[in-house]
Order: structure tokens, then sequence, then C-alpha cells
């Protein structure tokens, strides 16, 4: 005789104020960059509450990883559209973003009024060593869950050399990736499956209030239409643009003020893969292009964003206070910095709605499309090269004092003056990788570790 496993009851429907409860403490609790929010929210939406079912919540994460900004703010307003609407998604995605976003705010100032004080500079000496170890992590983490055939490792070394030695724009790369997975999907399918689908004795999920929902014809909100997608384009570009248009009519093209707007407008567009994949364009943009930093600022400031809840892309708001600070015009520094931080914000961010409200009901009624995820599999592994690159970009400005352009066979990579090595560096960073990689010790250990060792060097060099 069979025994039949009993149905597992559906959870219940959360109402608004649960979910403004349960979406504050995702955003209060959201520290460790993308991978660690991502997998709170796992836990929380899909473990312990089950508001989402597994495939339901790795379709979205999919979608969320092709788009340009940050995936995990991204993921929790597609979520929260979902369970609620626009209301819903637009409480999910500003709780994610709004404690971190103030706390970076108060650092910001106080890097910005006590940057040069010895212990402080001490400090951020070490802390630098540790945000190099940092990214060296993610590199290894997302390779492992990415990488998982010589394949995927060829797209992620081909990315690599494309944006370190041919310089090719991100847009370039993560389209030729894409296109690579589709093309691939037709002829090798077996080599493009997304990691957690497909494999071979998986146990069936338990369903979600969102599969429950679905089956009570409740998500009427996720169909796509044409005329819903006109209404929010016809809402929210106008929002998002408007500011932009509106402070360039008033200050002109070459105000700090309208190169902040039209240079993060611009970013929310073209930068994939995620805050890592973005930093590297924002750093090379806001030390060489503008001058509104220095290298040295850029590394400080993706630590101020690891010790603050929220994504790690907060770092962009940093990079926006510091270009207002440095030039205030007529207004007071701090208060210019703070405004060039809310820019900074509302244009890096309000994107954010637009993609999940415009295309997440198209995106629903792909779901189980293998080409699609074929797709998004190759791009995600063309990230983890993108995001080596950024590990090289900090180690060069963090182990070595000088870095320059040399011309090989017609292309100029950025290399290191070998005699500028600063062992110091070295030295903390070593310590930090193998903290962080052997003992896996975790991040605020590592960053507070580095920390004192900077300032017990400086204490005993001087």
């Amino acid at each position: 005789m069979t025994v039949l496993p009993a149905r597992v009851p559906l959870p219940t429907a959360p109402t608004l104020a649960e979910a403004f409860r349960v979406w504050a403490k995702i955003g209060l609790l959201g520290f460790g960059g993308p991978a660690g929010q991502i997998a709170l929210m796992h836990k929380e939406l899909v473990e312990d509450r089950r508001w989402i079912g597994e495939q339901r919540f790795l379709h979205a994460l999919n979608y969320c990883m092709l788009l340009p900004g940050p995936e995990a703010q991204q993921l929790a307003t597609y979520i929260g559209w979902l369970l609620h609407r626009t209301a819903g998604g637009l409480i999910a995605g500003l709780l994610f973003v709004l404690p971190g976003a103030l706390i970076m705010l108060g650092l910001s100032a106080l890097y910005a009024l006590y940057r040069h004080v010895p212990l402080v500079d001490a400090l951020f000496f070490g802390v630098k060593a540790a945000v190099l170890a940092i990214v060296v992590q993610a590199v290894v983490r997302i390779g492992r869950r990415a990488l998982r055939n010589r394949l995927m490792i060829g797209i992620a070394v081909a990315a690599f050399l494309a944006i370190y030695l041919l310089r090719l724009p991100f847009p370039l790369i993560i389209a030729l990736a894409g296109l690579t997975g589709w093309i691939g999907n037709r002829y090798a399918p077996s080599l493009f499956v997304p990691a957690g689908q497909g494999a071979k004795g998986d146990v069936p999920e338990a369903p979600g209030v969102v599969d429950a929902m679905f089956e009570r014809g409740e998500l009427a909100h996720a169909a796509p239409s044409w005329g819903r997608a006109l209404r929010v384009a016809a809402i929210w570009l106008p929002l998002w643009l408007g500011p932009v248009l509106l402070l360039w009519a008033m200050t002109g093209s070459s105000s700090v003020w309208t190169q902040i707007g039209a240079f993060f407008s611009v970013m929310a567009v073209v930068t994939f893969g995620g805050a890592y994949a973005v930093l590297a364009y924002v750093a090379q943009a806001a030390v060489d292009s503008f001058g509104w930093m220095a290298p040295g600022d850029m590394v400080d400031g993706l630590g101020l964003a690891e010790t603050t809840p929220g994504p790690l892309i907060l770092v962009v708001q940093f990079v926006g206070f510091l270009a207002a600070f440095r030039n205030p015009g007529p207004l007071d520094p701090l208060l210019a910095g703070a405004l060039g931080a809310l820019l900074t914000l509302w244009v890096t961010f309000a994107p954010c709605f637009f993609w999940i409200f415009l295309g997440a009901p198209f995106v629903e009624s792909l779901r189980g499309n293998r080409a699609l995820s074929a797709s998004l599999s190759a791009i995600t592994a063309a990230v983890v090269g993108v995001i080596l690159n950024l590990a090289l970009w900090f180690s060069l400005h963090v182990l070595f004092r000088q870095v320059e352009s040399v011309e090989i066979l017609g292309l100029r990579p950025d290399l290191p003056v070998l005699g500028s090595v600063d062992w110091r560096a070295a030295l903390l960073a070593a310590a930090a990788m193998v903290a962080m990689l052997w003992f896996r010790l975790g991040m605020f250990t590592t960053l507070a570790g580095c920390a004192f060792a900077g300032i017990v060097l400086r204490l005993l060099l001087s």
C-alpha cells in the first residue's frame, strides 16, 4: 500500500502592517552585502514564513541580477509587490534602504570632517586591507555558486579580460554573456542550468503564500499589460529624471549637481551585475573622470558601506556627499554634502522601483523559460569576471603607492610600480584574507581587527 504524503498546509497571507514590520526588520539587519541580505530574505520569507516558494524566489532573484543596480533591494521590492501590489513594493524597497542611508549620511559627514586626523587616518588604513579581503571573498563566494563547469569559468575569464585589457563597457559584456547563454541553451542546455534548478532528486518545495494567491486568482496585478506598463513609465520616468532636468536648468551643465544627477542616472541604466560590479564603474569615473575623490577615498567609502545595513551600493551616497562637500559653491559644505547624498540616493534608487513595477509582470509570465534562465546563468558567470576586475583595482591602489598605465601590444592596462609597494598594507591584507577565507572570521571581526592593527602600526612607526 502506497502512503501519499500529507499536503503541506498553506501559510496565511500577511497583512500590510505585518509585512511592514518584517521589511523593517530586514532593513535593520541587512548586513553583509548582497549575499548576506539575500540569505536573510530567504530565511525570513521562504524558510520561516513561506510567503514565497523557493522557485519563485530564485526566478525573481535571477531577474533582479539581470537588472542594473542593487539586486537585493530590487528583490525585496519584487516580493513586496507580489504580496501587496505597488504599496507593498514601495514599503519593502524603501525600508530596505532607509536605515543604512541614514547611518551612511552620518558616517560620510564624520569622514569629511575628520578624515585627516592621524588616528582616523590610521584606522582607515587598516580598514582598506579588510575591504580588499571582503572583495576577494566575494569573488570566491559568487564564483563557487556560478562557475559550475569549464564553460562558465571561460565566460568569467573572458569578461575579466574584456573589462581589464580591452576596457569594454559593462552593458556590452553583459549583453554578450546573455547572448552566449541564449545560443548555448539551444546546443548544450545542460551547461547553462542555473544553480538550484533542475537537480536530480530534488524534493518538491512547500507552496508559499504567493503560490496560493496565484491558485486563487489573486495575482491579477502580476499579469502583463502594455497599458499598465505605459502608465508605470508615465509616472516613474518624470519622478526619476525630473529633478535632474530641473537642476540642469537651474545650475547649468557644468555644476556638480548636474554632474551628480546625470552620472548616477546613467549609472542606474548601464551598470549590471550587482553592487560589486557597479563599484568598478563608479570608482573609475569618480576618481579619474570627475576628480571628486582619490582612490583611497573610494576604498574607505566601501569600508563604511560594509559596516552599515542595507545595500552595499549605498557607497554611492558617500561619493555624492564628498563630491558636493568639496564643491559646495555658495552653500555650507555640510549642507551641500547632505544634498549631494540625497540627490545620489534619489537617482540611484528611483530607477530600481521603475524596473520592478515595469518588468516584473512580464517576468512572472516567463517563469520556467529555459532560454531566459540560460542567459541569466551566463550573465552571472560574467559578473564573476567583473568583480575580479574590481578586486584587482582595489589591490593595485591598496598595496601600491603608484599605479601607471603601460602600453603592451596596443593595450594600456593599469600596472603597479613595484618599487612603491606598501609592505604594511600587504601584511594587513594578507592577514585579513587568511582570517576570512581560512579561519572564516566574520566581516565585523575582520574589519575591527584590521582597524585596530592599522592604529597600532601607525603608533609603532611614529
